[in-house]
């Protein structure tokens, strides 16, 4: 998605209350524009013979000045509830893309936090300020017009600052939206370069390399302050000219209506009015702070467009037959891997081996349809992967991970996390499966235990991603790398409990140790860009490549 389309999809979400605010902003502006010319009006009542018939005139301004606080007061309730509310729709609307895309995201996570936070802040309030903006001219042009109809002499008298005016405005919007597109741009490399600081702590502090990482996260700094800085130059600079125009537009005309004044043209309180519509035709510090508002908002709404870029995956309606899980490739083609052909039969164990970047978690994420590959179908049961539902894939499909987040508030409920929740003896029964329910006992409050209050290892973080898996197995499970923390003893125990307690169905493994690889059915050799054979890990151990593969791998 472009970023001017998602600008513009921002603008039609929080259009309803953006019309409110601009309702009671033109309302506002309307009831500013009557006052001058209600204050000329009484002042010169006052100032005349019946000073009886000004009464009226003063309720009137005190009706307009109340009616000013009211309607600045609801303008501000009704754009802070539009501002948030349009910001949770943003946030929720990126995320949602995002998880929906899977791995085919590849902003780094700090700096895709720092979009979801900071700039959808900056995107949110956008609608809301168009709005005001929209009605915000109406003050300065009424004010214009207003002045020209009380004396059109003043009024030349300003016209004739106007365009230096404008073009100030101009400059300012061009180079501020410069400015903050590469301020957000530094910022975002530092929080992302933060975030895999903060995930990798344990191996800086192992390697000593904290100084040495902590200059690698701060060097965009120096681009950041930069920036930064051109920022409050940009602003200074336009507010000193603004500060330095505006003043002698404002006295140049009370200079002219003083003149008219003189030359009994004008009265007193004509001149107060025309006095007060120059200020008013010339109040561009709003409508500048408005201006500064939507420039940043692009910037972020375009940051935040290029998250929606990679494509979500999108499903179809079917269902799978029954069946074993038989699980083909036909022409697959997706990072490392051409043109791959490749049968499973249903109910069987396939390890997946290969060197480093053969290819072995890419071959893993499309048989799960974690992404769709570049080119090929992968089926299921004689069913493309695309044409199936959202949630029946997910049911039918499980995955674990080397490296699994515990995304449950509860350890139970980290088990359970799924398009289904588990009853808790199919949570108990995952679990030893898993050989974690002995150190879940060992918790405080067992499966009640609060992730954030149960520190674990590599090998209990993994033990309880396989817990989800098996928890929600369905009849293809794919273990991607799942074990390789796990001791070996352990790793034994979990292969069993894959061959003879879970639900029948094919389970697809990344193997790196050989004797997982010796536990399978079959061995899908991947090298050189594709399966180089697919047998028993008896024949393939005659061979050297193959036994090469597991060089200097645990046993």
């Amino acid at each position: 998605m472009a970023p001017r389309p998602f600008l513009r999809e921002t603008v039609r979400h929080g259009a309803a209350p953006a019309a409110l605010v601009l309702l009671l902003t033109t309302a506002l502006a309307g009831a500013g524009l009557a006052l001058p010319w209600a204050l000329g009006r009484t002042l010169d009542l006052l100032l005349g013979e019946d000073r009886s018939a000004a009464g009226p005139w003063l309720a009137l301004c005190a009706a307009l000045t109340g009616a000013t606080v009211l309607l600045g007061a609801l303008d501000g309730l009704v754009t802070a509830t539009a501002t948030a509310r349009t910001t949770a729709w943003i946030r929720a609307r990126v995320l949602g893309h995002v998880l929906a895309a899977g791995p085919r995201t590849t902003i780094a996570e700090g700096d895709l936090v720092a979009r979801l936070v900071g700039n959808a802040a900056q995107a949110g309030p956008v609608p809301a300020t168009l709005a005001a903006t929209l009605a915000g001219v109406l003050t300065p042009v009424g004010g214009l017009v207003a002045l020209a109809l009380t004396d059109g002499w003043t009024a030349l008298a300003l016209l004739a600052g106007m365009p230096v005016l404008a073009l100030l405005l101009k400059v300012f919007v061009r180079r501020s939206g410069d400015v903050g597109t590469a301020y957000l741009r530094a910022q975002g490399e530092i929080a992302g370069r933060l975030t895999e600081a903060v995930e990798g702590a344990r191996t800086i502090a192992a390697a000593g390399t904290a100084e040495r990482d902590a200059a690698r996260i701060l060097a965009p700094l120096p681009e950041l302050s930069r920036q930064g800085y051109r920022m409050w130059r940009v602003t200074g600079r336009s507010t000193a000219q603004a500060s330095a125009l505006l003043p002698l537009l404002q006295l140049l005309v009370l200079a002219v209506a003083g003149l008219r004044l003189a030359d009994g043209a004008l009265s007193v309180g004509g001149m107060l009015a025309a006095w007060r519509y120059a200020v008013l035709a010339t109040a561009t510090g709003t409508l500048v702070g408005q201006l500064n508002g939507l420039v940043r908002g692009r910037a972020a709404a375009d940051r935040l467009a290029e998250a929606l870029a990679p494509p979500a995956l999108a499903y179809g309606t079917r269902q799978l037959p029954d069946g074993p899980g038989s699980l083909e490739f036909r022409g697959v083609r997706t990072g490392p891997l051409d043109d791959i052909d490749l049968y499973i039969p249903g109910g069987s164990v396939a390890a997946v081996v290969g060197r480093s970047g053969s290819g072995k978690s890419a071959l893993a994420a499309v048989a799960g349809r974690l992404t769709d590959p570049d080119q090929g179908t992968v089926l299921l049961d004689g069913v493309p992967l695309p044409e199936l539902s959202r949630q029946h894939l997910r049911r039918e499909v499980g995955h674990a991970f080397a490296r699994p987040a515990l995304l449950g508030a509860t350890i139970g409920g980290t088990i359970a996390f799924g398009v289904d929740e588990p009853d808790p003896a199919r949570i108990t029964a995952a679990a030893r499966a898993a050989c974690a329910d002995d150190f879940v006992r060992r918790l405080p409050l067992g499966y009640d235990t609060p992730c954030e209050q149960a520190p674990m290892s590599g090998g209990e973080a993994q033990r309880l991603g396989l817990a989800r898996a098996f928890a929600h197995c369905g009849r293809l499970l794919i273990l991607d790398d799942a074990t390789s923390s796990l001791d070996s003893a352990t790793e034994l125990k979990v292969s069993r409990a894959l061959l003879d307690e879970l639900t029948p169905g094919t389970r697809l493994i990344v193997a790196h140790r050989v004797t997982t690889a010796a536990r399978a059915d079959l061995v899908i050799w991947l090298d050189g860009g594709g399966v180089r054979a697919l047998a028993p890990h008896t024949e393939l151990w005659r061979l050297p490549e193959y036994r090469a593969v597991f060089a200097g791998e645990a046993a």
